[in-house]
């Protein structure tokens, strides 16, 4: 009897081991970005609303309002590489002309926080691709993702889309046709403008949109306090 007690405690012990415990394992394996080959571009990272201040920001992952449930970006800015940033300001005024503007929630992202994000997801949710594997990388880190939606001019308010941001299900979707009407032509309207600029939506969030020179710059890992400050371009050209 003691016998048969000792190895069911040993069968125990090892099943709570560190060892036998895979799920934890790959938390440990990444100390920083992917280490990558070939050249880049000189990162040239610009702050959004120095180069329009009409564009309206809702930095979430400033805040607890998103779903890490914690802030985790220590200031609410945004950021593109030069060429994306500057795509995006026509693609705002462009929307003018229907009575919309640009609302960003998310540019340039720390591949810390990319990491943060794949750790605290489900398996579910990776296999979905609503988060990118740090082991990779993602277009976020490389400043040349941006998560956006519409705000109306003539009141300033949020406009509605078939799903709210970052919301995991089918209706994040940018080919989603359920709902109401007005609210998938309004997505749309969004889609046919940033894909004019050279922009692609990703296909399970319909406001993700990657910048077609994505490949050209490298994954970065800066802090948004260690970016600086740069003069508009309406100061630049005096």
């Amino acid at each position: 009897m003691k016998s048969r007690t000792a190895r069911i405690l040993l069968l125990l012990l090892l099943s709570v081991s560190p060892a036998c415990a895979p799920a934890a394992a790959p938390r440990g394996t990444l100390s920083g970005p992917p280490a990558e080959k070939g050249s880049f571009r000189k990162p040239d990272l610009v702050e959004l609303v120095r180069l329009d201040r009409t564009v309206r920001l809702d930095i979430r992952y400033a805040t607890p309002n998103n779903f890490a449930r914690r802030a985790v970006y220590s200031e609410a800015r945004a950021f593109l590489q030069r060429p994306a940033a500057q795509a995006m300001i026509r693609a705002h005024r462009a929307l003018a002309t229907h009575g919309y503007g640009i609302l960003v929630f998310d540019g340039y992202r720390p591949w810390s926080v990319t990491k943060l994000f794949w750790e605290i997801v489900t398996p579910q949710d990776r296999a979905r691709g609503f988060v990118a594997n740090p082991a990779k990388g993602s277009k976020h880190n490389r400043g040349c993702a941006v998560d956006l939606s519409l705000y109306d001019v003539a009141t300033g308010a949020e406009s509605a889309m078939p799903s709210a941001y970052d919301e995991f299900s089918d209706r994040a979707s940018p080919d989603y046709r359920g709902g109401p009407k007005e609210l998938l032509e309004r997505r749309d309207l969004l889609r046919k403008t940033m894909e004019a600029e050279g922009f692609e939506v990703d296909p399970g969030e319909w406001w993700h949109y990657n910048y077609r020179d994505w490949r050209e710059y490298p994954i970065l890992d800066v802090p948004f306090e260690k970016i600086p400050a740069a003069a508009p371009l309406a100061a630049r050209r005096r």
